[in-house]
């Protein structure tokens, strides 16, 4: 009888369909846990194995997404394949798009070239990919704007208007349009920089764990599989932000227009990171560190045991979060609202996942030296770090707001979402009710 009732809700208050197929992030996952029992068999841990992974995790959500979901047939995507322009009423077009695609990759190379950071340490490997795929991306860009000119709808969009402004053509400038593209290329160019940049450690360090001592321990173990559900996560991510095109419905429809949005999303990254080492948010001051749990509970195996168990299973829904996106990851950015996966629980489920998982982990509150002032600062540092992910979850509400799809999203999670209940429940609010209910016959 309650089963029934259960299923009769969920008939009348319908979930909202995600902007993202389930089966997406699955052959995603399915090719990347290939390629990576493949490497692990051969030791194959270097750079481009790790580029080979995102390679085996992206082409089968490409096809998923082209011959399942038929996604370039979508009509958020703003091509129309059946009534192709002639070429003599987009050539002129199609130049100035790419001189503005062109002069904005110029940009960008401009600042990777004379930032410092950029030229050191990890980033040394993301500088090393965009020089050798730059001649190749100037190439490919030719054919691909002439020929996705011809079936765009409206071809005339931010890069257009950047590329006319900058070559001082007589035609009215969409100045908005220009900000857009600005914020969007900004937010690529930062982040794929960063992603990049980090592709190879965490693989290399999965694929070189020794089974024999991954295998000795409950900690070693769940060190082991933390490692894999991070390297998910920084994969999916990654092609996310590589495949941000129209044919696949994964262009930038939106990148965040609200400065307090870029301040609590960038101050999370290096070079502005807060909480790095040293920094003014560094809650690790004090603390047996990162890994403080293993060196707290050792000598008490069920307690490691059922302690690495949760902090696997935060990671793991840290890296479902993740693949949900199929290839539409990135921050900052609006590119689909996704209903599905753990976001049929949480609105944040990366963030709340990530946060429970610093707190058990690091364990702030206890000093590495009995230092009770330690332990109250981390604390205080913590919760500090917490609040400016509540504060980028509430920036990114803004921001996706201003689309009805998350507006009625957001309202049916309220009714229906398990952690925005349980928050409800304890703050004693009462669970709001569907104002237009769906009656099954």
């Amino acid at each position: 009888m309650y089963h029934d009732t259960r299923l009769a809700a969920r008939a009348a208050d319908p979930r909202p369909r995600s902007a993202v197929s389930t089966g997406c992030g699955l052959v995603g996952l399915a090719g990347l846990l290939t390629w990576t029992t493949i490497a692990k068999l051969y030791g194959m841990d270097g750079p481009f194995s790790a580029l080979t992974n995102l390679v085996a995790c992206a082409v089968p959500m490409v096809l998923w997404a082209i011959f399942v979901d038929k996604v370039h047939r979508h009509a958020s995507t703003g091509l129309d394949w059946s009534n192709p322009k002639p070429w003599r009423e987009t050539f002129e077009i199609s130049l100035t798009r790419l001189a503005g695609l062109w002069l904005t990759w110029g940009a960008i190379g401009l600042i990777y070239f004379s930032v410092r950071v950029y030229h050191e340490g990890m980033f040394g490997f993301a500088m090393a990919c965009f020089q050798a795929a730059a001649p190749w991306l100037f190439a490919l860009s030719i054919p691909y704007i002439f020929l996705i000119d011809r079936v765009t709808v409206e071809p005339r969009d931010g890069t257009w208007h950047f590329g006319a402004w900058v070559m001082g053509l007589d035609e009215p400038i969409d100045r908005t349009a220009i900000a857009h593209h600005a914020r969007a290329w900004a937010v690529k160019g930062f982040f794929m920089a960063f992603m990049l940049a980090i592709v190879p450690g965490g693989f290399g360090a999965f694929i070189r764990g020794d089974m024999g001592q991954v295998l000795s321990s409950p900690t070693a173990l769940a060190m082991w599989l933390i490692t894999f559900m991070f390297m998910i996560d920084v994969a999916f991510a990654t092609v996310g932000y590589v495949l941000t095109i129209k044919p696949l419905d994964a262009h930038i429809r939106t990148a965040n227009p609200f400065a307090a949005a870029w301040m609590a999303a960038l101050i999370c990254y290096p070079p502005f990171i807060l909480m790095g080492d040293g920094g003014p948010l560094d809650y690790h001051q004090g603390t047996q560190g990162p890994d403080g749990w293993a060196v707290w509970f050792a000598g008490h195996p069920v307690l490691l045991a059922v302690w690495g168990a949760a902090l696997v299973g935060l990671t793991g829904i840290y890296a479902w979060a993740t693949m949900a996106f199929g290839f539409r990851f990135s921050n900052l950015t609006h590119r689909g609202i996704l209903t599905h996966g753990p976001y049929a629980f949480s609105r944040h489920p990366a963030y709340l996942s990530k946060n429970l998982f610093w707190w058990l982990a690091v364990l702030p509150m206890l000093p590495a030296g009995g230092d009770w002032q330690d332990g109250v600062r981390n604390t205080l540092l913590m919760g500090v770090v917490s609040g400016v992910y509540y504060w980028r979850a509430k920036t990114e509400e803004r921001h996706l707001g201003l689309d009805p799809a998350y507006q009625a999203y957001s309202a049916w999670m309220a009714r229906n979402g398990a952690v925005p209940r349980f928050f409800a429940w304890l703050g004693g609010a009462k669970r709001p009710q569907n104002p237009n209910p769906v009656h099954a016959e």
